[in-house]
């Protein structure tokens, strides 16, 4: 029963002592919670920084394996049709074009007049120089006849030894003259003949560069132009630059390929007939010399055309162009290993074909190239290796 008046007793000394015992104890659970709750969040905190530490010294690389063309690939490289013969035609006399008899696309046969030059100096010069010679063959007559008369007197003892060595000196003297205005005559009648010019081997005319009235010079110097270009367009020539790495396999006879752009669906068969033996220095390319039939003129001399080796084999590895890197040493490529960890491999370069590297040692086709690779990447870093898009990889 509660006392009497209403008033609520006391709790005892001892219920006070429990209740703060009890309130005590959860605040320490409280304290430890939250001491335990800070190490736990500061645990994951730090693995997190670790991981993420981790994560961060991992590089991401695109990679790509070498690829092997297929066996008896055709080596293909540029070159320029030129025409079997190809000649410039000068004039050999200063004159001015009478005529021309032939233009652009005309063929023409060996010996066949091309134009006609009219030389009025030169006519005035052979003029005068057969003027010269006929003074010459009188003045030689006279000479003759006039040293046969003191030959007869200088047997009689009528004339002295002397003044026949001198009749005798100047005879040989309007003899000399004599050939030496013959020959000037035929300098001169040979330069007459140069008026006409001629076709010296048969083919077709590519240029005319004079027309009627135009003044000519003489050769090929100075500011002289030639009248006319021919050139013989069966067979043509084509002259290709084939790389060093290739030269050892270029011999006299091989066959070849010849395509032309402009021409799809035809090609023309070619045969290796000379070779430069020799390395230029500044190309590092071989010059070798390739002669075609043209029978039917579908191709024109000074077109750009594919010229395809098939008799050269390249079944070396090939890997993208933005796989090299430069050091120091040499060139490397990056190759990832089994364990994801780089390595930069010494290569040797056959051939730069521009997107795409030929390789002659150094790699396997097992290996894992890695694409793009950056400036800093060294021995034994630790990537992850993800295949490379198509697109990246470049191959020519």
């Amino acid at each position: 029963m509660p006392p009497a008046g209403g008033a609520v007793p006391l709790p005892s000394r001892q219920t006070v002592r429990r209740r703060l015992r009890v309130a005590a104890m959860l605040i320490a659970l409280a304290i430890v919670g939250l001491t335990a709750r800070t190490v736990v969040v500061g645990i994951e905190r730090k693995h997190a920084l670790a991981d993420a530490a981790a994560a961060n010294q991992r590089e991401y690389v695109y990679v790509v394996k070498p690829t092997v063309p297929h066996h008896g690939d055709a080596l293909v490289l540029p070159g320029t049709l030129r025409g079997a013969v190809q000649s410039p035609i000068y004039a050999r006399a200063n004159g001015y074009v009478k005529r021309w008899y032939v233009d652009i696309g005309t063929r023409v046969r060996e010996g066949q007049l091309l134009a006609e030059l009219d030389t009025p100096e030169i006519d005035q010069e052979l003029a005068q120089a057969m003027a010269q010679k006929r003074q010459a063959n009188v003045t030689l007559g006279l000479a003759k006849s006039s040293l046969a008369r003191w030959r007869e007197l200088r047997a009689h003892d009528a004339v002295s030894q002397q003044e026949l060595d001198e009749r005798s000196s100047a005879y040989d003297e309007a003899a000399a003259s004599f050939a030496a205005a013959d020959a000037n005559v035929k300098r001169l009648g040979e330069l007459e003949s140069f008026k006409r010019i001629v076709a010296p081997f048969a083919g077709v005319v590519t240029r005319r560069n004079v027309d009627v009235g135009d003044l000519v010079d003489a050769g090929n110097g100075g500011t002289r132009r030639a009248l006319f270009t021919l050139a013989q367009t069966d067979p043509l020539r084509v002259y290709v630059d084939v790389p060093q790495a290739y030269a050892q396999g270029m011999a006299t006879g091989a066959h070849v390929v010849v395509t032309q752009a402009e021409l799809a669906g035809r090609s023309f068969a070619g045969t290796v007939t000379h070779t430069a033996q020799a390395i230029d220095v500044t190309t590092r390319s071989m010059q070798v010399e390739v002669t075609l039939p043209n029978h039917d003129g579908a191709l024109l001399p000074g077109a750009y055309v594919q010229v395809a080796f098939d008799d050269i084999a390249h079944a070396r590895l090939q890997v993208p162009g933005n796989a090299l890197l430069f050091r120091a040493e040499g060139p490397r490529v990056a190759v990832v290993g089994a364990d994801g960890r780089v390595h930069l491999q010494p290569v040797v370069i056959a051939r730069d074909l521009g997107q795409s590297l030929e390789i002659e040692s150094g790699l396997t086709p097992k290996d894992r190239v890695i694409v793009n690779p950056g400036d800093s990447l060294a021995d034994g870093d630790k990537v992850i290796a993800t295949p490379a898009p198509v697109t990246t990889k470049g191959h020519a």
